[in-house]
């Protein structure tokens, strides 16, 4: 058995499906969905030493590559000034004045953590406004 195989069987044992992502599909084809130990630029290498050419990028994240040192130092430089404060910070309001510069159709930037929160945000004042009298 390869190592993510291994990996998948345990992995059925303590996390529904044994996957946390759309990687599901595989067992719907026969497969097992590949466990990936690390990345560098445009490729994926799974458990077993085996690259792939990341055509998913993190389902949008990594339009980059993966591992780009100037990025790789920057998520350090962050990381060590903090991980999540749970109230504003300087760097988000710097994020969003870039946004609207390099957007010039966007007056303001909404940051949240989901697709599904992204679009709740995009329907809620949309109902208010629409909402029958």
């Amino acid at each position: 058995m390869s190592k993510s195989e291994n990996l998948y069987a345990a992995a059925r044992q303590v996390i529904p499906g044994g996957v946390n992502s759309p990687v599901r599909a595989f067992t719907g084809v026969g497969g097992v969905p590949l466990f990936i130990e690390r990345a560098d630029g445009a490729y994926l290498y799974d458990a077993d030493g085996k690259a792939y050419i990341d055509y998913v990028g993190s389902w949008g994240p990594m339009v980059l590559g993966h591992n780009h040192p100037a990025i790789r130092n920057a998520v350090i430089e962050a990381v060590e000034r903090g991980l999540s404060f749970g109230a504003p910070t300087e760097m988000e309001v710097k994020m969003a004045e870039l946004v609207c510069e390099l957007v010039p159709t966007m007056d303001m930037v909404r940051m949240v953590n989901s697709g599904t929160e992204a679009t709740m945000s995009a329907i809620r004042p949309g109902s208010r406004l629409h909402r029958p009298r």
